[in-house]
């Protein structure tokens, strides 16, 4: 029995080293795109970030729209292999924003269950 994977690339918008991810404009992430097809088990299914943080939520709306639009432009595309229905992008403290931008997924842990402690 052969399952398919539903996968999201993640996009680094905001250039930051300590965040994993391609660039939106790089090499890489074209050849991804290009090779979604070979992967049979795998199903590219839309892109997701996360943006540098800003204590202001707005801060983070400039990145938001820059991840849909990437999106749309690769939607566009109608590339095998790839579906661009998914939008993750938003956390507890900014995902109102990202809602705005068009994010189809939000990450909320911590509205949900509180502050992390660190161990």
């Amino acid at each position: 029995m052969s399952k398919t994977l539903p996968i999201l690339i993640e996009i680094n918008v905001g250039g930051e080293d300590a965040k994993s991810g391609t660039a939106p404009a790089s090499q890489e992430l074209e050849k991804i795109l290009l090779a979604a097809p070979r992967w049979g088990s795998l199903r590219i299914r839309g892109l997701m970030t996360v943006p540098p943080y800003s204590e202001d939520m707005e801060g983070a709306r400039s990145f938001f729209r820059q991840l849909r639009e990437i999106r749309d432009q690769i939607a566009a595309r109608r590339l095998p292999a790839i579906a661009m229905d998914v939008l993750s992008m938003g956390m507890s403290h900014d995902f109102e924003i990202a809602i705005e931008e068009g994010s189809t997924c939000v990450r909320v842990g911590t509205a949900i269950f509180g502050e992390r402690t660190k161990a």
